[in-house]
């Protein structure tokens, strides 16, 4: 099939739908209470599945370039689906934790993560010159799949109790995910005229790792994630015991990360586009910086509480949009899926990484302290790091394929 006869914009609108699927995983603190009530678990035993799920989402993210090459990206998205969706139908009948964390754990995490890294990737090649857009567009509908699921996923444990949600949690995502997989196609390689230099170098996964930036990018990676995953986690109980908040208002912390970590997906990835993304992911680290440390320093009232929850998850869905496109800008889009991978594993590690801090340093404070000091060092970082140095190649053959 050649690039003339794929309308792209049905690629984005295959990729929104598929994106929208994967991101009602991140509804699952609404299944912690039931789950332990129905079975007389302990909840903190049962929120540990989405830990898991977590850290087997971006673990996958390592295979899935390969898998993708392997299978092309419709087939592995279709097959993900299945997988992703299956994995939350049988969690309906999972009537002990170690069966939970293997199913929608292990099975819900491997699965999400390989729909989501290689679509996320796929539609970015389609869009060079947008990167960052493209990237917001896709990574936003992931948000807005949380978001509108809040309400459903809450709606049938309601009314249909937990372990039937599930049952139509998961039939829901599978048709979601696998109908948007049919209007997903990967770019096509078109000829190219004979060219004596190639001035920018797709990398391989060896290459890149034999460079100093991609250890510098996963710093900042992870510093992002740790930031904006453990606020996450912790919001509303920062409003009852720093900010003296009752908990219905501290409750309010949860929607309103929500939607400005969707609005920071869409205004930081557009403007990524325009201004530089080095500056954009140098600016919301000052932002988090400060905003993390007024959590540990300053006397919380209700309005410093919201605008600093409100900033850090602003800058987090600004971040976690911005860097697919460095890796692509860093490293080339030929090799994007696997290369990703790589610094994606930043958001596992992340999304582990903050409670540890908070079991060994004592509480919310001191882990502030340790982000907005990782947060500052990226800053710094993000002033002075540069795509590395782009290798002349000379052309085995005439005329050469490029992907567009």
């Amino acid at each position: 099939m050649n690039a003339k006869s794929i309308n792209p914009w049905l690629v984005i609108a295959g990729t929104i739908i598929v994106q929208m699927g994967l991101g009602t995983i991140y509804t699952w603190s609404l299944f912690n209470q039931p789950l332990g009530s129905k079975f007389d678990w302990d909840l903190s035993s049962v929120a540990i599945t989405f830990s898991i799920t977590s850290f087997s989402l971006a673990l996958s993210a390592l295979f899935a370039g390969k898998l993708q090459e392997k299978l092309g990206i419709r087939k592995l998205i279709t097959l993900a689906g299945i997988a992703l969706g299956s994995g939350l139908i049988l969690s309906s009948k999972a009537s002990s934790l170690p069966m939970l964390y293997l199913l929608a754990g292990v099975v819900v995490g491997f699965a999400d993560g390989t729909a989501y890294i290689t679509s996320l990737s796929n539609i970015i090649k389609w869009f060079p010159e947008r990167k960052g857009l493209i990237s917001g567009i896709s990574v936003s509908a992931y948000g807005m799949g949380s978001l509108i699921f809040k309400y459903i996923n809450g709606e049938m444990i309601e009314t249909a109790g937990v372990s039937k949600a599930f049952l139509f949690w998961g039939i829901i995502v599978m048709i979601m995910v696998v109908l948007g997989a049919r209007l997903l196609h990967e770019v096509p390689l078109i000829e190219k005229e004979f060219q004596t230099t190639q001035l920018k170098s797709d990398y391989t996964v060896g290459e890149m790792l034999r460079t100093k930036e991609v250890y510098l990018l996963f710093l900042m990676f992870f510093t992002a994630c740790m930031s904006g995953l453990y606020l996450i986690s912790i919001a509303k109980d920062i409003g009852v015991e720093l900010a003296g908040l009752n908990v219905t208002t501290a409750a309010n912390a949860v929607a309103m990360i929500a939607i400005f970590n969707t609005v920071g997906r869409i205004i930081l990835g557009a403007l990524s586009d325009k201004v530089g993304r080095l500056k954009v992911v140098g600016f919301t680290f000052i932002v988090t910086a400060v905003s993390v440390l007024a959590l540990s320093f300053a006397e919380l009232n209700y309005f410093i509480f919201f605008i600093c929850v409100a900033s850090i998850a602003f800058c987090f869905g600004g971040n976690i949009t911005v860097f697919p496109a460095i890796v692509g800008d860093f490293f080339g889009m030929k090799n994007h899926s696997k290369n990703y991978g790589i610094v994606y594993q930043g958001f596992g590690l992340g999304a582990l990484s903050g409670s540890f801090i908070a079991a060994l340093a004592g509480g919310f404070k001191p882990t502030f302290v340790v982000i907005g000091t990782l947060c500052i060092i990226s800053v710094i970082i993000a002033l002075l790091i540069k795509p590395p140095s782009k290798r002349e190649r000379m052309p085995r053959g005439n005329p050469q394929t490029r992907l567009v």
